[in-house]
């Protein structure tokens, strides 16, 4: 035990010194006293925790008094819309894209693609991933893709993720026996504003709450810091409601440190989920069940919070219909930094800064959604609004009154404005026909099998 914490006491040392002649040698952004700096960003998004899980959205399940404070001091928008999966969600938010036209396959983002945090460092951001990565890439994956540091689970490995986890460290497989997943790269995420509140930065937090197994937190009255982990794939139901509460608890972490550092003022912290919630999970709207529908097409596993919080530029208390999909968050953070989006990218996101900013702005009048877990040649795909959704297939659903999808339209007898509508949905779609790339649309390569040794 004791080589174990010595060891990780000089990787922290190592890394802290590393991290300062990094920061020496790149270009300094941090604003003259005549000059404002440009703003830091916080984005936080919750892994499968979708719209119904938070109060200030309307769920009544679960107690989240930091994120509804937050959402009161800032805009909550009601039409934020995800991928149905963790990866497909990952690298649209990433890189401001359709999945039709850059998804390659389940854990990975494409080397070739550019993120939001390449885009920032090279304007002279500190960037900072933690959480969970998923995204395949090996030990230099995240600094490819932009991050300066990273503190994650999931990028070489996969042990526990909980209790007593197992991370990598910029570089290093750390162990962190009897401590908590979710506490450890919160605490690396406080460290690095700390040691990087002189310049602008970028903490992107995806976090590794509150995806299953569903086990006790360290504020459950059975938590066990000894604990490797459940043994089941899922665990007990019964400690969701405990794991929502500590991640809300997690995002007030942040919001704190931004505070003490006294940087609150000049932050945006934005806070969404990568799909919907587990399908076990049965979350309450006042007196209506929402089963969660992660994996699923419907709002159930592609309708997530979304809340902002930037004191003195983001209106107090305000509730916004706006429609936002995953691909806006890529121009959104390049605007408020301040930072030009390359045109040759082609992304197919739409900035909401405006709104954040308390302007009209240029609100979607649709956004587009495909989805294929594996990333084959095709995908289901729907365009929706914020009230009706219509399939490549022809489903027609109005949402508003049929959120499940059971019973869809009668295409032929829509009256004249519903039927405008799904003119204007079945144009959306027209326009994503063919943008998958040839090289995609063959499938998976075929492996040969490996003869055994006679």
């Amino acid at each position: 035990m004791k080589s174990i914490h010595n060891s990780v006491h000089s990787l922290l040392i190592a890394g802290v010194a590393a991290v300062l002649t990094a920061n020496a040698a790149a270009p300094l952004l941090a604003a003259s006293k005549d000059e404002k700096r440009p703003p830091n960003i916080v984005l936080i998004m919750a892994d499968d925790l979708g719209y119904e899980c938070i109060g200030a959205h309307g769920g009544t399940s679960y107690k989240t008094p930091v994120l509804d404070r937050l959402a009161d001091g800032g805009i909550r928008f009601d039409h934020c819309y995800s991928q149905p999966l963790c990866t497909p969600s990952r690298v649209k938010i990433m890189t401001g894209i359709y999945n039709v036209r850059n998804y390659v396959r389940f854990g990975l983002l494409d080397p070739k693609q550019t993120t939001f945090a390449q885009l920032l460092n090279e304007a002279g951001y500190a960037t900072c991933v933690v959480g969970k990565w998923q995204l395949l890439g090996g030990f230099e994956g995240p600094k490819h893709f932009g991050f300066d540091e990273y503190c994650l689970w999931q990028l070489t490995r996969r042990p526990s993720r909980y209790a007593s986890p197992g991370l990598e460290v910029n570089g290093k497989q750390v162990d962190y026996p009897g401590k908590y997943g979710p506490d450890v790269v919160a605490d690396f995420a406080c460290d690095f504003m700390r040691r990087n509140r002189a310049k602008p930065f970028l903490v992107y937090y995806p976090m590794i709450l509150t995806h299953c197994p569903f086990e006790p937190t360290p504020d459950s009255p059975d938590w066990a810091p000894g604990s490797k982990g459940s043994k089941s794939y899922k665990g007990s139901a019964k400690y969701f409601g405990d794991m929502v509460t500590y991640m809300d608890k997690i995002v007030g972490r942040l919001v704190d440190q931004l505070d003490e550092l006294g940087l609150r003022e000049n932050t945006l912290v934005m806070f969404t989920g990568d799909n919907g919630t587990d399908s076990p999970i049965v979350s309450k709207m006042g007196d209506r069940d929402v089963p969660g529908g992660k994996g699923k097409m419907t709002d159930g596993g592609t309708h997530v919070p979304l809340i902002a919080n930037w004191p003195g530029t983001i209106p107090k208390g305000k509730v916004s219909d706006d429609l936002i999909d995953f691909s806006d968050f890529l121009p959104t953070i390049c605007g408020c930094a301040g930072v030009a989006v390359p045109e040759k990218l082609h992304i197919d996101g739409r900035s909401f800064l405006p709104q954040l900013q308390g302007k009209k702005g240029d609100p979607r009048k649709w956004i587009y959604c495909w989805y294929s877990r594996g990333g084959g040649p095709t995908g289901k795909e729907f365009a929706r609004n914020q009230r009706y959704k219509f399939y490549r297939t022809g489903q027609f659903y109005d949402i508003e009154n049929d959120v499940l999808e059971k019973t869809p339209l009668a295409v032929d007898a829509l009256d004249e404005k519903t039927a405008a509508v799904r003119d204007m949905l079945q144009a959306a779609l027209d326009q994503y026909k063919d943008a998958r790339p040839e090289n995609l649309r063959q499938g998976k390569p075929k492996t040969k099998k490996k003869k055994k040794a006679k």
